[in-house]
């Protein structure tokens, strides 16, 4: 590439980013503006999209020029392509996309837009747009899948447990996550761990906590009744336990979805290494899975629970059946991070070899994360999903 060229990306990246929010505004308008039906596609509100579109255009912008990263960059696009199979997207919409791209592009450039600029940028965009309908167009197996409630338990006022048997095996890996949509918000698609494994008779469990402000999750806690057909869409992530490896898990609230996928599908194995959980909660009584944690432990001395909780006692209007005492589990007060390096300072050597993996809200992962690597466990062992 030019050295013309290699300037002309730099500074168009560095114009976009001066005003992200401007650009992705001029570009989504200038697509919907292509063909009106495409704002169809899209949720009613477009700040995550926007932003998400923003992220992927710096990448671009960024890797192309260089010198290496572009098998990186080649299959993050892939993947996109393969996400965006849910939205029913042909090469039709993405040469619409192209179009705007380009556009758009030579508006932030302005008097920059030279024949030579503009035959890099439109290569630019072509990569993008190419690699997502190539990916889209080889991907095997349905899109999405439909899967209808089966069961819903309401836990509290803020928690469900939600059941469902899809018509066709749901594929992801004990620990990922998949895209969802409901009927209630069939534009909204939003991220959901499967409490369990993969299985044959395509069913999969939910545990949804309504977030404030969260139009999604609320609707799925308090509206969401039996019979329900949602869309499932693809998998992602990467928390697994290693065959060998000491592994620490750490699961805030329904965070504990993830880390009980893993754990049922280690149940089936003849070994596994040392599993430490550590399971919090601000009550005690939004502890909700020891019950079934208690039944997995016997036939498997590998796994260690322990239940940690912000509050001694459960305020008036939630009332645990047993307390983590009366179940059998040691219980511990104060943060996750508090409790996991209390019991860790108790060790000698607790960080060697051993990986961690957390999940829950993305403040206590961030503080979660702060907290075990000032206190020795190294952050390259320490593993969660983007947040």
């Amino acid at each position: 590439m030019a050295d013309e060229t290699r300037l002309a990306l730099a500074r168009l990246r560095e114009l976009i980013n001066a005003d992200p929010d401007r650009f992705t505004r001029s570009y989504f308008g200038r697509l919907f503006a292509l063909d009106p039906t495409v704002r169809e596609m899209f949720p009613a509100s477009l700040t995550h999209v926007r932003g998400a579109f923003h992220r992927v255009v710096d990448l671009v912008l960024e890797a192309v020029p260089a010198q290496s990263g572009h098998e990186e960059l080649i299959e993050l696009l892939a993947q996109l392509g393969r996400d965006h199979r849910k939205y029913g997207l042909g090469p039709y919409h993405y040469e619409l996309a192209h179009r705007a791209l380009v556009t758009e592009f030579a508006a932030v450039l302005g008097p920059a837009w030279t024949r030579d600029v503009a035959a890099a940028v439109d290569q630019t965009a072509r990569l993008v747009t190419g690699v997502m309908s190539g990916a889209a167009e080889q991907a095997v197996g349905p899109a999405v899948t439909s899967a209808r409630i089966v069961e819903k338990f309401q836990i509290s006022r803020e928690l469900a447990v939600v059941r469902l048997i899809a018509e066709t095996p749901v594929p992801f890996l004990a620990g990922q996550f998949v895209e969802v949509r409901i009927p209630q918000w069939p534009r909204e698609w939003r991220m959901l761990s499967p409490a369990g494994p993969p299985n044959e008779a395509g069913q999969v469990e939910f545990h949804v906590r309504a977030i404030p402000g969260g139009t999604v999750s609320r609707s799925i806690v308090g509206e969401s009744q039996v019979g329900d057909v949602w869309s499932i869409a693809q998998h992602h992530g990467t928390l697994h336990v290693e065959p060998t490896t000491p592994t620490t898990m750490i699961a805030g609230g329904t965070g504990l979805a993830p880390m009980r996928s893993i754990l049922l599908s280690l149940c089936a194995n003849v070994s596994n290494p040392p599993v430490d959980l550590y399971y919090g909660a601000r009550h005690p009584g939004e502890l909700y899975e020891l019950p079934s944690l208690q039944r997995m432990m016997p036939m498997n001395p590998w796994l260690k629970v322990t239940a940690v909780t912000e509050t001694q006692d459960d305020p008036w209007w939630l009332n645990s059946f047993a307390t983590p005492a009366e179940l059998g589990f040691p219980h511990l007060i104060g943060t996750l991070a508090d409790a996991v390096s209390h019991d860790a300072a108790q060790t000698p050597g607790y960080w060697e070899d051993r990986d961690v993996l957390i999940a829950g809200s993305p403040t206590m992962i961030e503080l979660t994360r702060r907290r075990l690597i000032i206190d020795g466990a190294p952050a390259s062992r320490i593993h969660h999903d983007v947040v």
